[in-house]
């Protein structure tokens, strides 16, 4: 679930607790956990609502000075079905930061996430990517994602949705401009690159 800085700034005080969005679908369910970019969130509720339903205390709740200024706020349709979502920050490490900072990758771990890389490879649609992704990442970090989506001849948005896919495996980090390896990042770079030197020798 996306929100805009401002929002994610005060999800992460504590003051911004309801969300509303248009869709076409229901994109969250409750119950579920989800990433602002700064914290983990929890879904507590997901309701329909018309906008005449919505009052000033939700508009607060949602980090809105008036509910004129929360409808003024909403993109897409105004014919979709408008969600009101009931939210708490989890006040828990975000597991993918745990593991991308493990940097100790064992055998059956290189393996496994080997495998895991292999089949993102197999299921893209611009061939295998993964090693090519990271190694230009190790290479430029903190480089804006628009300059590493041309290196990669990609959009923009197509390469950050593939970076996600690493970060879910805890090989990336995000900075405030670009990417860097984690440092299980590094070593499974390293681990696969002196795997690939051992293989061209013998």
């Amino acid at each position: 679930m996306l929100f805009e800085r401002k929002l994610r700034e005060g999800i992460h005080a504590g003051l911004v607790v309801v969300a509303f969005r248009r869709w076409r679908r229901c994109q969250v369910v409750s119950g579920h956990r989800y990433r602002t970019g700064l914290d983990l969130i929890e879904v507590e509720s997901v309701d329909i609502v018309r906008p005449a339903d919505i009052d000033s205390r939700q508009a607060t709740e949602a980090g809105y000075a008036t509910v004129e200024d929360l409808l003024n706020d909403l993109r897409g349709d105004a014919n979709l079905p408008l969600y009101r979502i009931r939210l708490r920050r989890v006040d828990e490490p975000d597991p993918r930061e745990q593991l991308a900072a493990a940097a100790d990758i064992t055998a059956d771990e290189l393996a496994s996430l080997s495998a895991r890389l292999a089949r993102l490879d197999r299921s893209g649609r611009n061939g295998p990517w993964t090693t090519a992704v990271l190694t230009l990442i190790a290479e430029r970090p903190a480089t804006v994602s628009t300059v590493l989506a041309d290196a990669m001849g990609w959009e923009r948005q197509d390469f950050k949705q593939h970076v996600r896919r690493l970060k879910d495996l805890g090989l990336t980090t995000s900075l405030d401009i670009g990417y860097r390896l984690s440092p299980r990042g590094e070593a499974y770079l390293q681990r696969k690159n002196v795997g690939l030197s051992l293989w061209s020798s013998g």
